[in-house]
């Protein structure tokens, strides 16, 4: 389950106690879902009963409360808790962890796209700032008009001569990345750039090689208990949250805010991969497991690739 769709969740529970007259109150046209503060608890949280306390003429812990006896009973969530003045925390169960990966295998690079800013005009100037905030803002519905200021239509040639063209873009999407824009010319992972395009490249030949050995991850090998343990934990998470933070991109004309992400992605793919083999070792046999690892692999590659294409930068298949 991604945030956008507990999200969901939490307005139809809203809907429901409204329409059952439990609670009077107009229903929001979203509710925000993000990670616990500190001292929250579970892997979501929602103020949304702060918002309707007023509206509704009651105090906001009682509002949680209402939602809560609504929300407990969803096969995704295994527990609700009201914390602070009314907040819900939501701890999800194990397959609602396994369905981001299948949600991304079937999806492909539209995974996380949406509706969002759908009835917004977002007017963007040129230059590949101005392409990456059109692309977002497209990919979460809105209308986009270009407009004739802003940016200089293109790269600058000397940058783009001195870094290639990917770099060149990264630079200017991220520019605090590095310490020196020469320091994408890096072919290691201090590089962010190439660490991410790295990422996606060894995720491609886990699947390539997992094929010459036979076997395949797949929606139906996607096990729970895989992303709940330690680094599977960490990658499947940054999975789960990819999808809010293109809104908040999109929402904030902050491409950079997907490149950080997509740095986060990387980084927690290497730590999976160097601490859960996702190809047997020798003559061995293909675990369950093994199909597991894979499947969360290519769902991370996916992620990176689609990440990349909305940036404007390639994401090859072999570097």
């Amino acid at each position: 389950m991604t945030p956008a769709e507990l999200s969901r969740t939490v307005l139809r529970a809203v809907r429901r106690a409204v329409d059952e007259g439990v609670l009077r109150a107009p229903v929001p046209e979203r509710a925000v879902v993000e990670r616990p503060r500190p001292g929250g608890r579970g892997d979501y949280a929602t103020n949304v009963a702060l918002k309707l306390a007023g509206p509704a003429d009651r105090p906001a812990r009682e509002v949680a409360e209402i939602l809560r006896a609504l929300l407990i009973g969803y096969e995704t969530i295994s527990d609700v808790e009201v914390t602070g003045p009314g907040f819900l925390n939501f701890t999800l169960a194990q397959d609602a962890h396994a369905s981001v990966v299948r949600t991304v295998l079937t999806q492909g690079h539209a995974y996380g796209h949406g509706g969002a800013l759908a009835g917004d005009v977002v007017r963007v100037g040129r230059g590949p700032l101005a392409d990456a905030v059109a692309r977002l803002a497209h990919a979460q519905g809105a209308t986009v008009v270009r407009t004739e200021t802003g940016e200089p239509g293109s790269l600058p040639s000397a940058l783009v001569a001195r870094l290639g063209r990917d770099a060149a873009v990264w630079s200017l999407l991220w520019p605090t990345a590095t310490a020196s824009p020469d320091d994408l010319l890096v072919q290691r992972e201090t590089n962010p750039l190439f660490r991410v395009r790295y990422a996606h490249a060894r995720t491609r030949a886990l699947v390539r090689n997992a094929g010459t050995l036979g076997f395949e991850g797949g929606e139906g090998e996607v096990r729970g208990e895989e992303k709940r343990e330690g680094e599977g934990d960490r990658l499947g998470r940054v999975l789960v949250d990819y999808p809010g933070v293109l809104e908040a991109a999109a929402r904030h004309r902050a491409p950079d805010r997907l490149a950080r992400h997509l740095d986060m992605a990387a980084e927690a793919f290497f730590r999976f991969h160097d601490t859960h083999p996702v190809l047997p070792p020798g003559d061995e046999k293909p675990s369950v497991a093994h199909r597991s690892r894979l499947a969360l692999a290519e769902a991370t590659g996916t992620v990176l690739a689609g990440g990349l294409s909305l940036l404007g930068i390639s994401a090859p298949e072999h570097l």
